[in-house]
């Protein structure tokens, strides 16, 4: 699944307000009251990341909530400009994306409010039959590559440590969506990917591959990705609302994780296109919700240490243009 990335900047909007007329006072008080507008903007095309947030609407918590959320696509470059124009409350992003404007003169209004997934679940996968399985055997090899210094800044830390040498690792762009494809079109040697759907969709197609994950190579790359970001204005001024918004959406990922089939047949009902995909996205769920809370009891919260480790390895290595002081860019106020 490749993830576009950055920022994109766009004009705020107003929430809807709530009209009372002296006729419609008495129906009401029996009902809750009208519910409130939000509009939640995706990092990608709608998948099990998302799969919490979707049993949460067809389980009704939002509307019991007193919320009426609506799902919109991203732009190209991703949810955080638009969360950050007010064209939408909250969205899907990542630690990493979030880091060139969490400080400094190009800082957005947002902030991460809810990890979807304890840990960081992304690695390198390549064809069983290279044998490649661990860093330094990217040597000479074909690397799928976003171009983004982040990115490739991570590759070759794993793989020098690892006493391999990153320079000899050939760069092809990653210009494609199906990571198995790629590897069966013996284009590229090896891909970057999340292990729920890449590896996972290695898997259903009975195609054998090696994987190895980032974080158990390194714990500085146990960021978080994705996370839940909200505007920063909007969540200042409705503080209640976002709480209620969160906590609809613990209620979603919890029972997510506890019932995973549950949780892929919402995606599919919400999503009609994905029905052609139920072997990936069941697989994907049931690999996925072992993930939304892992070894927490409760589903969102940040680990300010694991945050921090993160951010203070893009200041020592110059991949962010102002330096991220500590505890910037996420909060747990409202789990």
């Amino acid at each position: 699944m490749q993830i576009k990335r950055s920022a994109w900047l766009v004009s705020l909007i107003a929430v809807l307000a709530l009209v009372l007329t002296a006729c419609g006072q008495a129906k009401q008080s029996k009902s809750s009251k009208a519910q409130q507008q939000i509009t939640v903007v995706l990092d990608y095309t709608p998948n099990t990341n998302h799969s919490g947030m979707y049993l949460a609407m067809a389980k009704g918590y939002f509307k019991k909530a007193g919320l009426n959320v609506k799902v919109v696509q991203p732009p190209e470059d991703g949810a955080d400009g638009l969360v950050a124009a007010g064209k939408a409350e909250f969205g899907f992003s990542y630690q990493d994306v979030m880091s060139p404007h969490v400080a400094g003169k190009d800082k957005l209004p947002v902030t991460a409010i809810a990890a979807v997934v304890q840990h960081n679940t992304s690695g390198i996968m390549s064809r069983k039959a290279d044998n490649i399985t661990r860093p330094k055997q990217m040597d000479n090899k074909r690397y799928a590559t976003w171009n983004l210094p982040i990115e490739q800044a991570i590759v070759k830390t794993v793989v020098n440590q690892d006493g391999g040498k990153f320079s000899s690792i050939k760069m092809v762009p990653a210009n494609f969506d199906d990571e198995v494809a790629a590897l069966k079109s013996q284009k590229v040697d090896d891909i970057w990917v999340f292990e729920g759907w890449g590896k996972i969709n290695a898997d259903v197609q009975g195609y054998p591959v090696n994987y190895f994950d980032f974080r158990k190579l390194n714990p500085t790359f146990d960021y978080y990705t994705p996370v839940i970001i909200g505007n920063d204005a909007y969540m200042k001024a409705h503080p209640d609302v976002t709480k209620k918004f969160v906590a609809a959406m613990r209620q979603g990922y919890t029972e997510a994780a506890k019932h995973p089939s549950e949780a892929s047949d919402a995606l599919m009902k919400a999503v009609l296109e994905l029905k052609g995909s139920k072997k990936l996205i069941v697989a994907s769920q049931k690999w996925l919700s072992t993930q939304y809370l892992a070894e927490q009891k409760t589903w969102g919260k940040f680990d300010p240490a694991r945050w921090n480790r993160f951010y203070r390895w893009l200041n020592d290595n110059k991949l962010v243009k102002s330096k991220i002081p500590d505890n910037t860019g996420f909060t747990n106020k409202y789990l």
